[in-house]
């Protein structure tokens, strides 16, 4: 049988990391691409291809779970309680080291205490969704035809990655417009028809596009959009920056009127929204990449639409309302039925609310059960966390550089949590002796930024 690091050392390789990388109705869920429409991705460029990072990680991964006795654990204690005593923390830390074969504690100091965990909230979301939906899950965005005869409803199927026009190829491989735009104008031509009326729905998602607990500088500075069912770029107006439009269903189905036009569909002036009738005659559609790749990149990227996109799909696939409240309800009834939705509690699923509340506990526990076999669904939340001193938010050059840290570079994988006067860090680390540990470092209350201190735990357990 193979061993929790074994596992993760294949899923490693096989499925690769983002080297470098600081970012970034009747839509429907679908197990699989059509076997007549496969999914598509922008006509221009090339494919990409997963970059593997070689070196410690993988190095250290190869080892054997529990190979090694376990390290002194009244060194370890020591270690991490007087780095815990750093100022920078602030007044509210709470940690937690857990072995991640056998869930024992290995260190904890308020481990229980629900503290504002920023984006390491994306953890709880991500495995939600893998465990709600399947890894294999794709996301669909559709055009179809209206009720009324020279209507065709563009209809959102949650898939904010949607790419947009002038969007270049990336990893995981997006749905594009394009293709569907495409296909859509064969499908009217094929009918006749090459003059139109476009209507688009948004009604997959229901509620607020924003929740209380976001600040309202979040959409105007772009640190996310607010949640629709149908948005191209992820509301962005230039898929490369990082400003938002006002209204991403209008710009997407504007978008789409543009394409279709391009393909000799003419489409009239008047773009407005609309429901899609039930059963309705598909003309085209595109699929998302499948669900792991999707949580890869939400973890490695620190996604924020894409979390809260996935959130909702929790909501719909538990029978609850795709909304903030109706998400957060169903993530948690999911990590229920999976013994680990105790010490949880969201108002959204990227953790820019500051009204989320997580234990250490709780993080820890999540991070242990993706890198076990038992649990072969939720892998892709352990491939997806961030690589120290490689990708996503700890491949900035800003983490892991101190020297009491720095020498565990290649060898941590931890997703990242900053928000005002909140650090957080959780993850997982081979020992030097051949255990995996999984841990969570959460301080909401900080005067300074801590992040080095972070860095420093974690690296202390990296070492032991």
């Amino acid at each position: 049988m193979l061993t929790t690091l074994a596992v993760l050392q294949a899923l490693t390789i096989v499925i690769g990391v983002y080297a470098m990388t600081t970012d970034l109705s009747l839509g429907a869920l679908t197990s699989q691409p059509s076997p007549t429409e496969p999914t598509a991705s922008p006509a221009d460029g090339t494919s990409p291809v997963p970059v593997v990072t070689a070196g410690p990680v993988l190095a250290q991964l190869s080892a054997k779970s529990g190979d090694g006795p376990l390290p002194t654990k009244s060194t370890l204690t020591q270690q991490l309680t007087r780095a815990l005593g750093d100022k920078a923390l602030g007044d509210r830390v709470g940690a937690i080291v857990l072995d991640a074969a056998t869930g024992a504690q290995v260190f904890a100091a308020n481990q229980d205490m629900a503290v504002t965990p920023a984006s390491t909230t994306k953890i709880v979301t991500c495995s939600a969704a893998l465990a709600a939906l399947g890894p294999d899950s794709r996301l669909s965005t559709r055009a179809v035809l209206g009720s009324k005869p020279g209507t065709v409803v563009l209809v959102g199927g949650g898939d904010p990655f949607l790419a947009g026009p002038a969007a270049k190829e990336d990893y995981p491989e997006q749905a594009s417009i394009v293709t569907l735009a495409n296909r859509t104008a064969a499908s009217l031509k094929a009918r006749g028809l090459q003059k139109i009326t476009l209507y688009y729905d948004v009604s997959l998602f229901v509620g607020s596009p924003i929740p209380r607990g976001w600040k309202p500088n979040y959409i105007p500075d772009g640190e996310v959009s607010p949640v629709y069912a149908l948005a191209m770029d992820e509301g962005r107006r230039d898929y490369r920056l990082r400003p938002r439009v006002s209204n991403p269903p209008r710009h997407a189905a504007d978008a789409f009127a543009k394409l279709l036009a391009k393909k000799g569909i003419a489409v009239g002036k008047s773009i407005r929204p609309g429901k899609a009738p039930a059963g309705a005659a598909e003309l085209g559609k595109v699929d998302s990449a499948p669900l792991y790749a999707m949580v890869e990149h939400t973890l490695t990227r620190s996604d924020n639409d894409l979390a809260e996109a996935l959130l909702r799909h929790v909501a719909i696939k538990e029978g609850q309302p795709a909304s903030f409240e109706g998400g957060a309800k169903a993530v948690v009834a999911v990590l229920q039925r999976l013994g680990a939705g105790d010490g949880i509690s969201l108002d959204d699923g990227s953790g820019l609310s500051t009204l989320n509340r997580i234990t250490p506990h709780a993080l820890a526990k999540l991070v242990a059960m993706a890198g076990s076999p038992n649990y072969p669904d939720l892998h892709a939340v352990a491939t997806g966390l961030p690589i120290a001193g490689f990708s996503g938010t700890l491949g900035n050059g800003e983490r892991f550089t101190s020297k009491d840290s720095k020498d565990q570079v290649g060898v941590v994988r931890a997703k990242t949590g900053t928000l005002n006067f909140v650090n957080t860090l959780a993850g997982l680390a081979p020992t030097r002796d051949g255990h995996l540990y999984t841990f969570a470092f959460m301080a909401d209350d900080v005067p300074v930024n801590a992040e080095p201190v972070l860095d420093r735990l974690a690296a202390i357990v990296a070492r032991s």
